[in-house]
């Protein structure tokens, strides 16, 4: 019971911060049961895009993030529950910073290399170079953990609803999402200029 009750409360984690940001992905369905060596899955509607902007890679971090963020809070520690997420933002933050130029302090350079074969171990960068990369990564996997954590805890009576209802029903769905949070926020669009007119 114990277990199954944080993997409740680690789904209704990433759930409800998914919900909450507007620019991440919208949920379908959470369920609790065990599927494979998943302890629990979530399906969401991912939007198509041809280009992803670092805000919407940021919400999804932090949503990845909500089921860590979530154990921490109710058990008051974490579990090997969240090993696919923490792989999943560590490659995303990595690539972030070092093939889609989206850290200031490393700037706007690339070292993805897509002629690479596969037999290419060298790597184009200083020593210096690889540790402002780490240091970067880290600092945006932590800003993705500590939005994740406020959110939980700023929403806590519909995050903890949310939880027992996936505990006693074992799956949810976007109805129950809205139920209890409302509409999804709305993705922030950037906000296109008016063509200029020909007097």
């Amino acid at each position: 019971p114990a277990e199954k009750k944080t993997i409740a409360y680690h789904e209704a984690g990433h759930a409800t911060v998914s919900w909450l940001l507007p620019n991440a992905n919208p949920l379908l369905k959470v369920t609790i049961i065990p599927r494979g060596r998943a302890l629990g899955a979530a399906w969401y509607l991912p939007e198509e895009r041809q280009i992803t902007t670092t805000e919407q890679m940021m919400d999804e971090m932090a949503a990845t993030m909500g089921g860590r963020a979530a154990e921490e809070i109710i058990n008051g520690k974490i579990s090997t529950g969240a090993l696919s997420d923490l792989e999943k933002i560590t490659k995303q933050a990595y690539a972030m910073v070092s093939y889609f130029g989206m850290s200031e302090k490393v700037g706007h350079i690339s070292f993805y290399d897509s002629q690479d074969s596969g037999y290419n171990f060298s790597k184009p960068y200083s020593e210096k170079t690889a540790e402002l990369i780490d240091a970067e990564a880290k600092m945006l996997i932590n800003k993705a953990h500590d939005q994740a954590i406020a959110i939980l805890k700023a929403n806590m009576t519909g995050f903890t609803e949310l939880a027992e209802l996936l505990l006693s029903r074992e799956v949810i769905f976007t109805e129950d999402m809205e139920r209890i949070f409302g509409p999804r926020a709305k993705e922030e669009k950037e906000e296109t200029p008016a063509p200029a007119t020909a007097e």
